[in-house]
């Protein structure tokens, strides 16, 4: 998955407030993130200042005399922690979305800087000798676990090891901070072209070539961060298809190839140096899979159930290619998507090229809007005239039942200078109390232009939707957040290869027929989608999820892989290619070297896995829903309480068990999978 994290107003459909508020917007009791920070000397004493707040924290706590308490000890700590956490946020914003280069060079700075004050927290020895001497016996739940979770997070960082180690983990981490900033940064500001004639895009839309106008020399410039899918999915031209996969797939190359495996290094040092044969083996320790083994079981079980599905879709797939191409003999990356989309016209007459008319971007906000307010129980109310980095920058204020308890920043299309992402970034910690919780979706999603509101692909809509879930989750989370260390994120106290849960969970949501019908109308005559449309949509979304399935599964063995021994001489294109083979029907693009252009590689390491991991609890969730009333208001209420709002105040495995009354099983995973041809 590359860098992806994925309306007409339903209020009279299912007869609720509106999602976004038309009240007199209210003064918000927290100025927005971007206030004051319209350059880069303010963002820089921010940033600064921010760091200093931290440092005064944790100077304050060492020199407590006396009884070691919450108040004395645990509360200047994730003080600390929170002004950190904040700093990173911010500087992140600034390097993903920054206004110029030398601003988002200044934010790329400052993310290794507060990242490195991050790392001499987990490892100050003093500060973590501290929270062992509090005195916990009258604390409730949630400080008992976010105290002991925080310990446990400083020893697996190597707080209990000589001064000497610690001195070198931390100068470790530092150069580790720097290369995966560095890695990120240069897929960031990779904006790579392809310009084709005309007639090559014969099969694409026609709003998109509308909206692709050839330039004075009679060719079309396409954009690998903003134009892959449509291109992968109705070019005709296979020549065209893989072209375009080859120029999105080589963003970073050949920049990121000294630089990976300068992270890969690192990290196998670290590991080393704190006593584990690997760093997959020592990251997963803190993880729900607990070592490498566990994972290396997950991804071949996923393979036992995934394979026999999609050796069923893989025929199908070759005889499609087989009527543009007689003498094909195999289906590659770049026909993937296209053949999946011929396939759904001839079984189930989908054209998802319809369905773009269906979903113009406005429309979409207010679903989007709509659907969270009813299924989360909130409100969203749209600040005017915000202050923001950028005037096409929306502001969310999230309300529950009447009080603000958070804010989202909605960064939603492609410009140049920004990142080549689908992302939700924290920016501020939530702590009950004490400061609301702020995050921002950074996403590309086609400009509007005359005549064309910018109209949407199903993987934008799901994308969008998965991007929202991570935000709500932390909104939610964060809102009654204990401690502002406990929220649900990479460095938060909830296991991280729990995190992409809530946002799959959410991204399912506009592909069931009983939302889509809500606010899918055609973008031109204001005409409701038809039901029998969606119907067929819904039955052609079931094709090609196994094939897809193995895709994401080779990369996560590419992710495991590659973190299982020294790097020293590996060549990651053989590995990807390796693991391809292992778990993918698929063949490798050629000329082309993913890796360099997967950011995954440098913020998930070896952690791949939790996509598929979490997808598989997802579909055990969705279990316990009646998906053709998705919105009422028991399970999702429950949901929310169960699985959302504790954050990181508990263990992720409490949190399915909360929901489910039981650990999470492949059962539903199965079904869903194998619907495709067992639900006629």
């Amino acid at each position: 998955m590359i860098r992806q994290v994925r309306r007409t107003s339903i209020l009279l459909s299912i007869g609720l407030f509106s999602g976004i508020s038309t009240a007199t917007q209210q003064r918000p009791i927290q100025a927005p993130i971007w206030a004051g920070h319209l350059n880069i000397a303010e963002f820089v004493k921010t940033e600064d200042a921010k760091l200093a707040s931290a440092e005064a924290a944790i100077a304050a706590l060492s020199k407590v005399q006396g009884p070691r308490t919450v108040d004395n000890t645990v509360e200047p700590f994730d003080e600390a922690f929170m002004e950190i956490d904040d700093a990173v946020g911010l500087a992140k914003l600034v390097r993903e979305a920054g206004p110029d280069s030398a601003f988002r060079d200044q934010g790329n700075e400052y993310v290794s800087r507060a990242e490195s004050a991050r790392q001499g927290l987990l490892l100050n020895r003093v500060v973590y000798n501290a929270l062992t001497a509090v005195d916990l016996s009258k604390a409730d739940a949630a400080t008992k676990y976010y105290v002991d979770r925080r310990l446990q997070m400083s020893k697996w960082a190597g707080v209990n090891r000589s001064a000497a180690e610690r001195s070198r983990l931390k100068a470790l981490r530092d150069e580790l901070s720097k290369s995966q900033t560095s890695f990120i940064h240069n897929i960031d500001e990779d904006h790579r072209k392809l310009v084709v004639k005309p007639a090559e895009l014969d099969g694409l839309p026609a709003d998109f070539l509308e909206s692709h106008k050839p330039d004075p020399d009679g060719m079309i410039v396409l954009a690998a961060e903003t134009d892959l899918y449509p291109v992968l999915k109705f070019a005709i031209s296979e020549d065209v298809r893989r072209r375009m996969l080859q120029t999105a797939y080589n963003i970073g190359y050949p920049k990121n190839r000294d630089v990976a495996l300068q992270m890969l290094g690192l990290r196998f040092e670290i590991a080393q140096l704190l006593g584990y044969s690997s760093w997959a083996d020592y990251d997963a320790a803190s993880k729900m899979t607990r070592n490498a083994k566990a994972i290396e079981n997950f991804i071949a079980e996923l393979d036992k159930v995934e394979r026999p599905v999609a050796e069923r879709e893989f025929p199908l797939l070759l005889e499609e290619k087989r009527k543009f191409n007689r003498a094909a003999n195999n289906v590659s990356v770049h026909d993937l998507a296209f053949l999946i989309e011929q396939v759904r016209r001839q079984k189930y007459g989908v054209d998802s090229s319809a369905l773009r008319a269906y979903l113009p971007v406005p429309a979409v906000m207010q679903a989007l809007r709509d659907i969270s307010s009813k299924f989360f129980q909130v409100e969203f109310r749209k600040e005017e005239n915000p202050s923001v980095w950028h005037p096409s920058v929306e502001t969310w204020d999230v309300l529950d039942q009447g009080s603000m308890i958070g804010r989202i920043y909605l960064d939603l299309y492609a410009r140049p200078g920004k990142a080549n992402a689908w992302e939700t970034l924290p920016l501020r910690d939530g702590k009950l109390g004490q400061q609301l919780p702020e995050a921002v979706l950074i996403v590309n999603l086609p400009n509007a232009t005359a005549g064309d509101p910018g109209l949407m692909e199903q993987e934008e809509l799901d994308g969008l939707f998965h991007e929202f879930g991570h935000a709500v989750h932390k909104i939610l989370s964060g809102s009654r957040a204990r401690w502002a260390g406990e929220h649900p994120g990479m460095t938060g106290t909830l296991e991280f290869d729990f995190v992409e849960a809530p946002s799959q969970f959410f991204e399912q949501f506009p592909e069931l027929p009983s939302l889509l019908t809500m606010f899918a109308r055609q973008y031109k005559t204001n005409e409701p989608i038809p039901s029998d449309l969606v119907n067929r949509l819904r039955g052609a979304a079931a094709f090609g999820r196994a094939m897809l399935g193995t895709s994401s599964n080779s990369l996560s063995a590419l992710s495991l892989e590659s973190h299982e021994r020294k790097p020293v001489g590996m060549d990651l294109d053989s590995v990807l290619n390796r693991e391809n083979q292992r778990f993918s029907l698929l063949k490798m693009a050629p000329d082309t070297h993913f890796w360099a252009s997967w950011f995954h590689l440098a913020d998930y390491s070896s952690n791949y896995y939790l996509y598929d991991w979490d997808a598989v609890i997802v579909q055990d969730f969705l279990a316990q829903f009646d998906l053709s009333r998705p919105l009422v208001l028991e399970p999702s209420l429950r949901y929310r309480k169960a699985v959302l709002e504790p954050g990181g105040s508990m263990s992720a495995n409490d949190l399915v068990r909360n929901f489910l009354g039981r650990p999470q099983n492949f059962d539903a995973f199965k079904k869903w999978l194998e619907e495709e041809f067992t639900e006629r």
